[in-house]
């Protein structure tokens, strides 16, 4: 008996199977056809239910004008069908929300069927029981939306269905869509349900068999349909218009992801591979600038080059970006030993010679060796201590990193005849609150000394400093941060929804910074375009979103991610400056690109100051060393007068004359 239980169960198993690959590989019109005809059967047998149940009979009497009604039912309600999207849905997505549509359906579709009895009745075609109208709305619901959820039970379980496909649109009704949309078909975990185009004129047509929707729909289409996932196509929208579709998707709480221009792919059936995430810096609205070739390979091409800090974010895009101009060859040097070695893996397959130098930049030794041995002609200096509440309770080690090591290196460079050195700064740098920032400016005021020197010996050295804000994904960065926070589950944190940062993408910030330097002439510090400061709390908000979640508070009361205040942390500012002086930065040949003004000239005790702080550092003085740290640059002088230096500081900066002066950006 159990035997043949079994081989039965296996039997209607394989039946179930075949039936629902039968209607998946049926075209989507014949399957709307199919689906009429049991609406136009499945109503006629509701009215002649309705009289059974009114007379009691098993079998009423068919007269010809309750033929004629029996006519006249799906005839009214197939239309009023049509026009409520019951033949759009796709039968094994369908929510538990379309019983709703259905009813709502069946009711209008009862309504015009009542007054056609009226009008009947008035021309003496016959009576219709009262009872006989109510009894066709309820059984005619019942048959209308039970067979299309029967039919998505069937077709939702068993051994034949996907149970990993999620229903999708595609927002973009171009070319790309379209291949995109075939693509996917049999070929993805994704079920495409139609397009969404802001074209009114695809609005209501079908392209490639899917139907096109206006924006406006979103709404009710995501909740509809139970939509997880919207794909931008991003060849179908106009640049301009990209930002604007790209907010207006994020409030729907679904994932959303972007396939490339067409354009881009080598060949059409990998498009599937090419479907990414959309990345937050795509909401902040930058306008791009291609890069400045030529500036590009000025700088670049069959060189010798050494960035410092090379594992970290800025210093490892810089050598992704390094070696794609073909130089002479690469130095990596960096403390850190797993990121010097993962770098220097992913940058093994390109023909540049890729050199690993495992050192600290307080190791003037080191850095000699490196620069010597290998022939280094341009050095791009990324090593330093970046996080600011890490170097807020780290004092000592900040400025050992940041300002010494700076110096060391910047000797170093100076010492043997490099022709172009480039510090990467920080808008902290501008007014600075914490010891981050401090540390930073004393970095450029460093940068911007050797750069005067080097003119006084009539060298043709360069010595710049690049500033700009925060950079997306950047290690320490709060975007990283936020996406664990969103992946756990939340919460997110901010330490003031009203703080605002300056963000760039790596990749942007690195291409700037190689072309600021092919555009320095000595003692600039050039100030990187960053656009429009953003929100933190809308930061995280659409982040959120981004991710395929509500925020808790602001799009529902009781479910998606909070967002939660922390307040602000030591040395934090609620807003950052990337000038001292906006209206006096000087434009350059490159858009994204601009010139601290250096037309002001000031004084400071630099060397003097730099032996207190280095005694204050021996002396592990944490007090005394933030105390001369951040007097220096509030005292409102900006020159470096040499002093009297007795320590190995004041050694490093000798033969700078007693009336030496810095150019001001003041």
């Amino acid at each position: 008996m159990g035997k043949a239980s079994a081989r039965w169960r296996d039997v209607v198993d394989r039946l179930a199977e075949s039936l629902r690959d039968l209607t998946v590989r049926t075209p989507r019109v014949w399957k709307r056809v199919l689906l009429i005809a049991f609406d136009v059967v499945a109503l006629a047998l509701a009215l002649w239910a309705s009289y059974a149940l009114r007379f009691a009979v098993w079998v009423p009497r068919i007269t010809p004008d309750r033929a004629v009604l029996a006519i006249l039912a799906p005839a009214v309600a197939i239309p009023v069908f049509i026009r409520m999207g019951l033949y759009r849905a796709v039968i094994r997505y369908l929510p538990e929300a379309a019983i709703w549509t259905i009813i709502k359906a069946m009711v209008i579709a009862t309504m015009i069927w009542v007054l056609l009895i009226f009008v009947m009745e008035m021309a003496g075609q016959g009576i219709v029981p009262r009872s006989v109208p109510f009894f066709y709305l309820a059984i005619g619901t019942a048959v209308v939306g039970g067979s299309r959820f029967i039919a998505k039970w069937i077709l939702s379980s068993g051994t034949g269905l996907r149970r990993d496909e999620e229903p999708i649109f595609i927002y973009g009704a171009g070319a790309s869509a379209v291949q995109l949309a075939g693509a996917l078909q049999g070929n993805s975990n994704r079920y495409v349900m139609g397009f969404i185009d802001d074209d009114p004129v695809h609005h209501g047509r079908d392209i490639a068999g899917y139907r096109v929707f206006s924006p406006e729909m979103l709404p009710t289409l995501t909740e509809r349909y139970g939509i997880r996932e919207i794909i931008l196509s991003m060849s179908s929208i106009p640049a301009q218009s990209r930002q604007a579709v790209i907010a207006k998707v994020t409030g729907l709480g679904v994932r959303i992801c972007s396939l490339p221009d067409i354009s881009d792919l080598v060949d059409g059936k990998y498009i599937v591979n090419q479907i990414r995430e959309i990345d937050i810096d795509e909401l902040l609205g930058r306008s791009f600038v291609p890069p400045d070739a030529e500036l590009l390979r000025e700088v670049l091409e069959d060189r010798s080059i050494m960035v410092t800090g090379a594992g970290g974010s800025i210093g490892s895009e810089l050598c992704r970006l390094v070696v794609r101009w073909k130089p002479k060859r690469l130095v990596l040097f960096e403390a850190n030993e797993y990121a010097l070695y993962k770098i220097e893996q992913e940058l093994s397959a390109h023909a540049c010679e890729i050199i690993p130098v495992l050192g600290s930049v307080l190791d003037a030794q080191c850095v000699r060796r490196a620069i010597r041995q290998y022939d280094v002609k341009v050095v791009y200096h990324a090593a330093a201590h970046k996080h600011v509440p890490l170097v807020e309770a780290n004092v000592l080690e900040g400025i050992r990193n940041n300002v010494f090591g700076t110096l060391s290196v910047a000797n170093v460079a100076f010492e043997e005849g490099i022709e172009k050195f480039v510090l990467i700064s920080s808008d902290k740098a501008v007014r600075p609150t914490n010891v981050m920032g401090a540390t930073k400016r004393w970095a450029e005021l460093i940068v911007r000394h050797k750069a005067l020197k080097a003119q006084e010996f009539g060298s043709r050295q360069t010595f710049c400093a690049v500033r700009f804000g925060n950079v997306i994904g950047s290690n320490g960065s709060v975007v990283p941060l936020f996406k664990g926070q969103i992946a756990a589950g939340g919460p997110v944190t901010v330490t003031d929804p009203d703080m605002t940062r300056y963000f760039m993408s790596i990749p942007e910030a690195a291409e700037l910074i190689v072309q600021a330097s092919a555009l320095s002439v000595g003692g600039d510090i050039f100030l990187l375009d960053m656009g429009e400061p953003v929100r933190i709390g809308d930061l995280a908000e659409n982040m959120i979103r981004l991710a395929g979640f509500k925020v808790r508070g602001v799009d529902s009361p009781d479910e998606g991610i909070p967002v939660e205040v922390v307040g602000k942390r030591p040395g934090e500012k609620l807003f950052e400056e990337l000038f001292y002086d906006r209206d006096n930065a000087l434009q350059t040949r490159h858009a994204k690109i601009l010139r601290a003004d250096s037309s002001a000239v000031a004084n400071y005790q630099v060397a003097t100051a730099l032996e207190e702080l280095e005694g204050a550092v021996s002396r592990e003085d944490e007090q005394a060393a933030k105390c001369i740290l951040f007097n220096l640059i509030s005292s409102g002088q900006e020159a470096f007068v040499a002093a009297g230096a007795s320590s190995a500081v004041g050694t490093l900066l000798e033969g700078m004359a007693p009336d030496a002066k810095i150019l001001s950006e003041e």
